[in-house]
């Protein structure tokens, strides 16, 4: 059995083809599409979180108004960049989300990916310690948000409230138990999956990874899937790590379903480079009829080592048609997998 969710990236742009033509269609379809969602099975609804674009960009709000039409699915971030955040501020929103969803927020958190702007962190008012890399700053202030969780107290109270306090240190509200268990980390390196799980966060794995050995995407995929659990083990931490991969995968069931995606049929990865010098491997989209499409997602290593899979969607082509997108996928392909 899988956790099968939707991941958006949630686009807008003012074309001709779109059902998403501003931030306000992308933002009220991104809460239907999450009701409906639940109503059919699906089992998470994440969301990308990128600045400077038209682009969703602040997730809490968002996450919010699903938590509160919603019941049971799980609501979360794939991911955010940990380099723009304030960690402090960030655990109120977190926890007000999480006690309005009533314990559904999965939050994946990241140093993020290369940005619409130059360092764009720097416009939010952060930059690196003196010796430190924005990777590394994205790192830090991941680790204070963790600390900050635990509900532990750590501020001096003030002798003169305004209210009274309660004894001792104060800590930040609202305090939502629970919230930091669940907690991932979007690797892209072995390296940085090793440190999610050393430091008990569960590990989100994209459609990209830095190119570490040359073999095809899944095989690197499930290698880095398995040297995070292997850490985790090692580390000693109770519970189970949980592990997502993203996928883009459309059965193609309909004339409508060919025309937009029969082109992905039968790519492969690609290999290409972010931020100019680091090589990247990116792994391919899966488009056929779903008896095709289970024979080459049964031969996917990566999907086999993960518990949960977030399957990418067109945001921009409206509510409905990806309700058929995941129906499709949970009625024709799921149950032959075993993922159902």
């Amino acid at each position: 059995m899988k956790k099968i969710g939707f991941l958006s990236f949630g686009h807008w742009s003012d074309h001709p083809s779109y059902r998403a033509r501003t931030a306000s269609d992308t933002l009220l379809q991104s809460i239907d599409l999450a009701v409906a969602a639940e109503e059919i099975g699906v089992d998470g609804a994440y969301f990308r979180v990128h600045h400077f674009a038209s682009q969703l960009a602040s997730p809490f709000p968002l996450l919010s108004a699903i938590g509160a039409k919603t019941s049971k699915i799980e609501i979360g971030t794939g991911v955010i960049d940990m380099r723009y955040e304030n960690p402090l501020y960030m655990v109120e929103d977190a926890g007000a989300a999480d006690l309005i969803s009533g314990g559904r927020l999965q939050l994946g958190l990241s140093r993020g990916s290369p940005e619409q702007v130059i360092e764009g962190w720097r416009n939010f008012g952060y930059q690196p310690a003196e010796g430190e890399t924005d990777a590394e700053m994205g790192r830090r202030k991941t680790m204070e948000f963790l600390d900050k969780l635990t509900g532990e107290g750590f501020a001096e109270p003030n002798p003169y409230p305004m209210f009274p306090n309660p004894p001792g240190l104060l800590r930040l509200e609202p305090y939502s138990e629970g919230l930091r268990e669940r907690i991932w980390w979007g690797a892209a390196s072995n390296a940085t999956a090793v440190w999610a799980a050393e430091n008990r966060m569960h590990l989100q794995s994209s459609t990209l990874k830095f190119d570490e050995s040359g073999k095809p995407f899944h095989i690197q995929q499930a290698e880095q899937i398995r040297l995070y659990k292997d850490a985790w083990k090692k580390a000693g931490h109770d519970g189970e790590p949980r592990v997502s991969v993203s996928r883009s995968i459309f059965a193609l069931l309909n004339d409508q379903d060919r025309y937009l995606f029969g082109r992905e049929a039968g790519q492969s990865d690609k290999i290409g480079y972010i931020e100019s010098d680091k090589r990247a491997i990116f792994g391919r989209s899966y488009a056929a009829e779903p008896d095709q499409l289970i024979k080459e997602l049964a031969e996917d290593e990566a999907i086999q080592e993960a518990d949960t899979l977030l399957l990418t969607i067109p945001n921009t082509l409206g509510v409905d048609y990806n309700v058929h997108v995941l129906s499709s996928i949970l009625k024709h392909v799921a149950p032959a997998l075993g993922w159902r």
